[in-house]
């Protein structure tokens, strides 16, 4: 997805390391495929590591349509109910597919949305892109059907309260990443990190996990404050509580973290490319003009980029 190019210039790098041709992937194929003959009297397993290689098959166990491009799919993970993901926080999975009519292998990263600890399974949210060979491929699954998982990817080390406060920001798919780190914040008795998201999308149907992120409100009162915006509302769209018109600017951000300066601060960002530049500015080695987060106080050591 648009929104996690720089893990994707990695997830190519770890490709090209550890695919070791089509080979590999047969054999992978055959070994763990195995896996999913569950054991009776298997204890709880860790299907993925935190981060490395992983050469795992996940049977697709249903798919729901969440708007009009994009779909939530449940896989089943090896080892049925006694196994969790063994993720850490703020993690993808890097996928290794041969779409029909591809030449050649599509290698993606996608954000689990789903608890790390459920048992059993794991969801990914992919957004259908035109052209787009992966998530394209991802869609056309269907129940029954695998998916190779090439690696596991972290982006953060996470700890719980070192930051007092953290601000979320998102744009478009970019929301994964974001949803997975404010569901695991919040549902850690022992992290009493506030949160506060910026969600901007182009329309109302794209406001993914908003009921979700409702729950969450009303479960953590004082704990959690999500702001959308919508640039391209509907004829019948009425902004109210937390909903406005527009984009993720300036103005909008300046009014949402006033207050909060403190030092021990973070934001998280997550979005297309355009929006990235604007909210943390261009350039490389540090050179480049200054973004909004950077006008508005916060250095670019207190904002991490998925």
């Amino acid at each position: 997805m648009a929104a996690l190019l720089n893990r994707r210039l990695v997830a190519n790098s770890l490709a090209i390391l550890t695919i070791g041709g089509i080979g590999t992937y047969t054999a992978s194929k055959y070994l763990t495929k195995s896996a999913f003959a569950e054991s009776p009297n298997s204890e709880p397993q860790k299907v993925f590591s935190r981060a490395g290689p992983a050469f795992k098959y996940l049977r697709l166990h249903s798919e729901e349509s969440v708007n009009h491009n994009t779909k939530r799919l449940r896989f089943e993970l090896p080892g049925g109910e006694s196994s969790r993901s063994g993720l850490g926080l703020t993690s993808a999975l890097l996928t290794f597919s041969k779409p029909d009519g591809s030449w050649f292998p599509v290698v993606r990263p996608y954000t689990p949305v789903s608890k790390l600890e459920e048992p059993g399974f794991i969801d990914l949210l992919v957004k259908k892109y035109p052209n787009g060979k992966a998530s394209t491929h991802l869609h056309s699954l269907k129940p029954g059907d695998s998916l190779f998982i090439l690696a596991s990817l972290p982006s953060f080390s996470w700890t719980p309260n070192k930051f007092s406060h953290v601000y979320l920001i998102a744009g478009g798919a970019g929301i994964t990443p974001i949803y997975q780190l404010t569901q695991g914040i919040l549902d850690n008795p022992a992290d009493k990190t506030r949160v506060t998201v910026v969600f901007g999308v182009n329309t109302e149907q794209d406001l993914l996990f908003r009921q979700e992120f409702d729950a969450y409100k009303r479960l953590y009162p004082g704990r959690l404050d999500v702001h959308y915006t919508v640039s391209r509302p509907g004829t019948e769209f009425e902004p109210d509580e937390g909903v406005r018109e527009g984009y993720v600017t300036k103005e909008i951000l300046e009014e949402v973290m006033k207050g909060h300066e403190e030092k021990d601060t973070k934001v998280f960002v997550c979005g297309p490319p355009a929006m990235e530049t604007s909210l943390v500015g261009g350039g490389v080695f540090g050179k480049g003009p200054e973004g909004i987060l950077e006008q508005l106080g916060y250095g670019k050591d207190r904002i991490h980029r998925f």
